[in-house]
């Protein structure tokens, strides 16, 4: 009987303490630009697979060159702000009309990140447009990370801080329906099990764990 490493392939590559392996690294043939938008646009790919046959992928793309077309190190075209209100003590969300859903999705304040600005800069700004909150400290930020491989390149950078401030709306743009939500544990709690909300992928995990443990 055939190992479990003579069924897969030789071909492997090496993180520290980690081998993953593959059967054959596909090939990226082409990718051709189908729109052209402002801030998201979609391109075909043709790639040769694993038996060598060639196959289709459209995607979006925020970049002008997509991710896998560019040879720069991946820089986050978003960021996804958690912010813990010092004075109040507790965790700062949005309710937001998100168009695609028809309808409410409860997340954190987000935004894109502008030609030349740090996620930290980005992070001040998007709070205080979307919240009228003050960024205080950051606490820590993530690598650019990935939440739709299957669709868009898009990346994030997550920045966990503390703020402070009053909340304000009138930083919104007009097509930017927000509403700013204060929240105990139990109050994620009572959101966390309320199964007709909306929620973005990212704020349930971080949101539940906040529930769990009332840390970020």
């Amino acid at each position: 009987m055939r190992t479990w490493d003579e069924l897969l392939s030789t071909v492997s590559y090496k993180l520290p303490g980690l081998i993953l392996y593959s059967r054959k690294i596909m090939k990226i043939k082409e990718i051709k630009k189908i729109t052209d938008q402002r801030h998201l646009n979609l391109f075909s790919m043709s790639y040769l697979d694993q038996r060598d046959d060639e196959k289709s992928w459209v995607f979006a793309s925020r970049k002008k060159v997509p991710e896998v077309a560019d040879k720069k190190p991946p820089a986050a075209d978003a960021v996804v702000i958690v912010p813990f209100h010092q004075e109040r003590q507790k965790l700062v969300m949005i309710r937001e009309f998100r168009v695609p859903l028809g309808g409410f999705q409860y997340g954190f304040p987000a935004g894109l990140v502008d030609p030349g600005e740090t996620v930290e800069k980005a992070a001040a700004r998007e709070l205080k447009e979307e919240t009228g909150l003050d960024l205080e400290d950051v606490l820590r930020t993530s690598p650019p990370i990935y939440s739709s491989s299957g669709m868009t390149d898009e990346s994030i950078s997550l920045v966990f801080a503390t703020c402070g401030g009053e909340e304000s709306l009138e930083g919104n743009e007009a097509s930017e329906e927000i509403s700013v939500l204060f929240l105990s544990r139990e109050e994620a709690k009572s959101l966390l099990n309320t199964p007709e909300l909306k929620f973005d992928v990212k704020s349930w995990i971080i949101l539940e764990h906040f529930a769990d443990t009332g840390t970020l």
